[in-house]
């Protein structure tokens, strides 16, 4: 780059020199000499100087006219070049490259609309004058007009009149197609061009590589790129690019790694089409790192997008160290204050977890944010479970005017939905609507989700059936959510209205088709349903489908049935599955003891560090009375030095997040809570409800069980609720599975203190009402 702007200076000097000598000679006058002096200046993009000899020229005609304007049009100041047009039009005999450069003047134009029109006189004139019909190189002068001011239908029209077609028309008509997006149609006229005989340039088949690519269509990417190699088109750099990017786009990274390795001639395009190649393949980290020095090694200097390709690259490793030393280099080439490095820094950054480095950036950018910035940083603090900052984003772009779209409500709403948050997802649905982008089909699949993970099933119903637009995400959340409050039949019908409307199902689709199944015990409809995946729509069923099948059985308490369907399983199972054999069997009150051993085992070779494996084995040990093992597998937990996650409920008020743990002290309430938490206790007890001490999971006398079950997180949950005056749905969120006592305590509590509760637990939802739970007792 330094040698070619030290001998564009030189070359200037040089010209300078060169017309002080001919104006002494006095030589300026002489036509020939003026028009190879306008020409050069003009090419060099020194227009004071070539106009200004233009201008002194005593005698003039089109050669240096067009010497100027082709000057003007190569530095893309098409508006300049009609005006040397107009000007001289009339001291000049003007020629047939004079309007073949005003047409290419007119595609230069800032303003397209501006140039097509100026486009479409000079084209009216053509046609009076015969011009069009008699040369074909203003034919091709009008289709290039036409494909660059984004005409291409009026490209068509006067390529499909044009008698007389050469290889230039077929080039500009193939390249104005691929640059109008009609891709479909610039490989059909390359095909045709080829039929004709006429040899391609590397600009037709850049254009068929490129509308390849756009498609898709990688086989006939491959057949075009074995013709250009056929046609030794595939030695020129700006082919071979063209060539990896198609097999990057098509996912091809092999392909494109063997293009670059034949590469003889290498531009700075190439390397980062394949450093970008390898960070969107998620190949590893190394290997695009390894390219980069090699390219640095090489001579070139990385540019904004190589280094944007390059914290791609590092921000799916969600580590900071590769992150700073990129940073580094950043600062090093001066390109820190390019706004799509500092977003790609945000969200590499994001990843990592170094949110302080987000908002130095962020907080350094202002006025160069945009909604990208803006997503970035929201992104950033959800994916480090910073809520309440990502909402502040968000009420921030309000009051600033900046305008929220709808990756942005999304994104919210899913942070929402993932931590069951019914009143930031309820501010954030009101913002949406005042947005008007309600119906966007993108915002309302995250509504439908959002209202059924917060316990809201009625909400998403009602939205979902008010769509204008459904997509695939639209359907399968709703049918998930129904699955998971309980509610299959609903799911079951929603997916048979599924097919009905022509959507097709696809594994995420089949997941909550059977969940729903496994929810409400339909096994024998489950495992059509499975076996339709296969028979039907042509879906290999997945790890988390051969899962849903064995809680499916494990839920209908058919262990024996269990350890047959695992051993005829195609694929080995693993930890989900295992996990899901393990909880089957503490469900199963000390039946298939082995089976859960054998299931404990897996889990210990696979994840020993998890307590939840430990957990689950002891308590299916005491659910069948076998106090002496579950000491020992409590021993081998201490030993493995392994922590349970600590059982927790927590309820929403409007003076924020309550959060309880069984026997819990801490809350400067608690006075109030276990008053009430007694009461409570009387009055279920009054009604009916017997604690059921088999859950109490502890070899201990039969009063020291139910003073250990009155005091679980979740009663005391209930408990602080309704100390305060309220008529509403009780809603709690619990980080475990509810306990089957507490499962009969609520029955009980919705009716005597005539409320409805709304129970999530890790695995569904729960709606207590009048004394009986929405899962009928099958959970």
């Amino acid at each position: 780059m330094q040698l070619l702007v030290l001998n564009y200076s030189q070359a200037c000097k040089w010209q300078i020199q060169i017309l002080a000598r001919i104006k002494k000679s006095g030589l300026l006058a002489n036509l020939y000499v003026g028009s190879a002096l306008v020409g050069g200046f003009s090419r060099l993009g020194s227009f004071d100087y070539a106009r200004k000899i233009f201008e002194q020229m005593t005698a003039r005609n089109a050669v240096s006219m067009n010497g100027l304007m082709v000057g003007l049009v190569r530095q893309k100041c098409g508006e300049e070049a009609v005006e040397v047009f107009k000007e001289t039009r009339h001291l000049v005999d003007i020629n047939l490259d004079s309007y073949v450069i005003l047409l290419s003047a007119c595609a230069e134009f800032a303003l397209l609309d501006e140039g097509r029109r100026k486009g479409r006189e000079v084209h009216g004139y053509a046609i009076r004058t015969g011009l069009n019909d008699a040369k074909v190189a203003v034919g091709n002068g009008l289709i290039n007009m036409y494909a660059k001011c984004g005409d291409i239908d009026h490209a068509r029209s006067v390529f499909g009149l044009m008698v007389d077609k050469d290889s230039v028309s077929w080039n500009s008509m193939i390249t104005g197609l691929d640059q109008n997006k009609c891709f479909e149609d610039a490989v059909k006229s390359y095909n045709s061009m080829r039929k004709t005989g006429l040899m391609p340039s590397n600009f037709a088949l850049i254009s068929a590589l490129s509308s390849c690519a756009s498609l898709g269509c990688i086989l006939l990417g491959q057949q075009t790129h074995g013709e250009g190699i056929k046609l030794g088109l595939d030695m020129d750099v700006s082919v071979s690019n063209t060539l990896l990017a198609l097999y990057a786009e098509t996912s091809r990274l092999a392909e494109c790694q063997k293009v670059f390795s034949w590469m003889l001639d290498r531009d700075q395009v190439s390397w980062n089409i394949v450093i970008g190649a390898l960070a969107d393949s998620g190949a590893s980290v190394s290997e695009a790192i390894e390219v980069f020095l090699e390219m640095m090694r090489a001579g070139w200097s990385p540019n904004r997008v190589t280094f944007i390709n390059l914290l791609a690259t590092v921000s799916s490793l969600s580590t900071s160290k590769l992150s700073h030393q990129i940073h580094a280099l950043i600062l090093k080439y001066n390109v820190k204050d390019d706004n799509a490095i500092e977003n790609a820094l945000l969200a590499c950054y994001g990843k990592s977890g170094e949110m302080e480095n987000c908002e130095e950036i962020f907080s350094r950018m202002s006025e160069r944010r945009d909604e990208v910035s803006w997503n970035s940083m929201i992104s950033g603090y959800i994916h480090n479970e910073l809520l309440c900052k990502a909402m502040d984003l968000v009420w921030l772009m309000m009051q600033r005017g900046q305008r929220l779209d709808c990756f942005t409500f999304a994104t919210v709403l899913s942070a929402c939905a993932t931590v069951a948050t019914l009143e930031c997802g309820m501010e954030v649905h009101a913002c949406a609507i005042r947005a008007c982008l309600e119906s966007d089909v993108v915002i309302g699949s995250a509504l439908v989700d959002m209202y059924s993970k917060c316990g809201r099933i009625d909400y998403a119903s009602r939205f979902f059936n008010l769509m204008p637009v459904r997509n695939l995400y639209s359907w399968n959340s709703m049918i998930s959510g129904y699955a998971r409050h309980g509610h299959g039949d609903n799911a079951l019908r929603l997916f048979t209205r599924m097919k009905l409307s022509g959507q097709f199902p696809d594994h995420i689709t089949f997941v909550g088709v059977l969940s729903a199944c496994s929810h409400i015990g339909l096994v024998d409809e489950g495992f059509e349903y499975f076996k339709s995946m296969t028979e039907v729509y042509g879906l290999v069923p997945r790890v988390e489908h051969y899962s849903c099948m064995v809680d499916l059985l494990g839920r209908a308490g058919e262990l024996d049935k269990i350890e047959n369907f695992i051993n005829k399983m195609p694929i080995k199972p693993n930890i989900l599955i295992w996990r899901t054999v393990l909880g089957a069997c503490c469900r199963g009150n000390g039946r298939k003891t082995e089976l859960g051993r054998r299931a404990a085992e897996m889990l210990f070779n696979m994840d020993p560090q998890n307590a939840v494996n430990y957990v689950l084995l002891s308590n299916m040990y005491a659910s069948g009375g076998k106090w002496e093992d579950m000491a020992r597998t409590r021993r081998a937990m201490r030993e493995a030095a392994v922590k349970k996650e600590a059982g927790c409920s927590w309820v929403t008020m409007k003076d924020g997040v309550h959060v309880f743990v069984a026997g819990d002290n801490s809350h400067p309430e608690k006075g109030l809570i276990y008053a009430k938490l007694k009461e409570l206790d009387k009055k279920i007890r009054d009604a009916g409800y017997v604690p059921q001490i088999k859950f109490a999971l502890y070899d201990l006398e039969p009063e020291n069980k139910e003073e250990l079950l009155s005091y679980h997180s979740e009663k005391l949950a209930v408990a602080f609720v309704l100390t305060r005056n309220s008529g509403l749905p009780i809603r709690i969120m619990k980080n475990l599975r509810v306990c089957g006592d507490c499962h009969s305590a609520f029955k009980y509590i919705s009716k005597v203190v005539d409320r409805s509760i709304v129970l999530r637990d890790s695995n569904r939802f729960h709606h207590f009402e009048d004394g009986k739970c929405s899962c009928r007792d099958y959970w």
